[in-house]
């Protein structure tokens, strides 16, 4: 009977060993999960938040993009942002910059503000300017010859102003939906823009774009470029002409080359006064410091 109690007792604590050995492994192999999962996490969460707080917290004035507007300036990549140290962005944000639009974020922790930089350095890594689809310099040519688009519209301070400057208009739309508003013009808001004829209860009349209206009044802009204000009371009828200002025949009257033309010039436009303004707000609303780069 001893024998046997002495085997007994041998397995006994032979399957306990092997219950630890095997409670071990497992809490290791979780441990080892835990903290090999912990990265993956936060790269999937850091740049969501640093979006969400770029959006509520710099977006108004600096764009969503990051590329600026008219309250302040670019700061996705614009050269003097990037010249500037983690630390000098820091203080920028949390203090504000003395003297310019720039107010201080005292309520952003300092995590909150380092996300916020990680965010704004992702945004200059994606702001490359659009790619090119033809030669600018034809397009421009273009633009002002053969397309005849120079004759109602403005570009850089050139052309006509009837119809919708387009200095800036690239920016916000990508070379295939330029192409399409050019050639399908009746698809994009405001590609419909019509003529009007305004005729006066005294037998006079005018033509050219209604800029504004309401209940009382209607403004039009005539084709020489002079503004009418008119009671409603003084204008007996308002006549728009049934074709767009803009032509229809786009798609065949220019060839695909020209297109792609027209499209860079649109584009090498907007980036060329996006950089102009982005250079001169960046000179301005610039810290003294910000060309250092003490990292």
């Amino acid at each position: 009977m001893a024998y046997g109690f002495h085997n007994s007792d041998k397995d006994f604590h032979s399957m306990k060993a092997r219950y630890w050995a095997t409670a071990l492994l497992a809490l290791a192999a979780s441990v080892c999960f835990s903290q090999q999962a912990k990265p993956e996490h936060k790269a999937r969460t850091v740049p969501a938040a640093g979006k969400q707080l770029f959006a509520s917290s710099c977006a108004a004035c600096h764009g969503i993009d990051g590329k600026g507007s008219e309250r302040a300036p670019n700061i996705a990549d614009g050269a003097n942002v990037r010249r500037m140290s983690h630390a000098q962005i820091f203080a920028a944000i949390q203090n504000g910059i003395p003297g310019t639009g720039m107010p201080a974020f005292h309520t952003l922790s300092a995590t909150q503000i380092d996300t916020l930089i990680a965010h704004l350095r992702t945004l200059a890594g994606n702001s490359k300017p659009q790619q090119l689809p033809g030669d600018p310099g034809a397009g421009k040519a273009l633009f002002s010859g053969n397309a005849g688009c120079s004759q109602c519209h403005m570009l850089a301070g050139d052309g006509g102003f009837i119809a919708s400057d387009l200095s800036d208009y690239a920016r916000g739309h990508s070379a295939e939906q330029i192409r399409s508003a050019i050639v399908n013009p009746g698809a994009s808001p405001g590609g419909s823009v019509k003529i009007a004829t305004l005729r006066l209860q005294s037998g006079q009349a005018y033509t050219g774009r209604v800029r504004n209206e309401d209940n009382f009044s209607i403004q039009l802009q005539d084709l020489e470029g002079s503004f009418h204000l008119l009671s409603r009371s003084e204008v007996a009828a308002v006549e728009y002409d049934s074709k767009s200002m803009m032509p229809s025949d786009y798609g065949s009257r220019l060839t695909s080359k020209e297109l792609d033309d027209l499209v860079s010039y649109l584009i090498s436009a907007s980036e060329g006064l996006r950089k102009a303004k982005s250079d001169k707000m960046n000179e301005a609303d610039c810290s003294p410091d910000c060309t250092d780069s003490d990292e």
